[in-house]
């Protein structure tokens, strides 16, 4: 399940846009119409975007009369930098194990 998710968040994350409107909402909840306002794109593209965005879980909205507000998921955000750090940690500690075995080689 976690695969699939982190798949979902890679994927909606491979878009210009989209990073866009997350680096937005990442400063705060944000109606669509101004997540749409710097964005070369009809109202209809930049709802298709923040459907992506929700599915994958990185972006949840709720409506409230006539405006929909988006906000970030911060869970998902640390779910996919865990996934990273992982990964990171992992090669760095190969790549020092590298280094120490090249200088006893020496």
């Amino acid at each position: 399940m976690l695969n699939h998710q982190l798949d979902l968040m890679f994927q909606a994350l491979s878009d210009p846009s989209r990073r866009s409107m997350v680096e937005r909402l990442c400063r705060g909840p944000a109606s669509v119409s101004e997540l749409a306002k710097p964005l070369a794109m009809s109202l209809p593209a930049v709802v298709q975007h923040l459907q992506v965005l929700e599915k994958s879980g990185l972006v949840s909205t709720s409506k409230q009369g006539r405006t929909r507000t988006c906000q970030i998921e911060p869970v998902a955000l640390r779910t996919a930098e865990q996934w990273i750090t992982e990964r990171r940690t992992s090669w760095e500690r190969k790549l020092d194990r590298l280094g120490d075995f090249l200088e006893e080689e020496r």
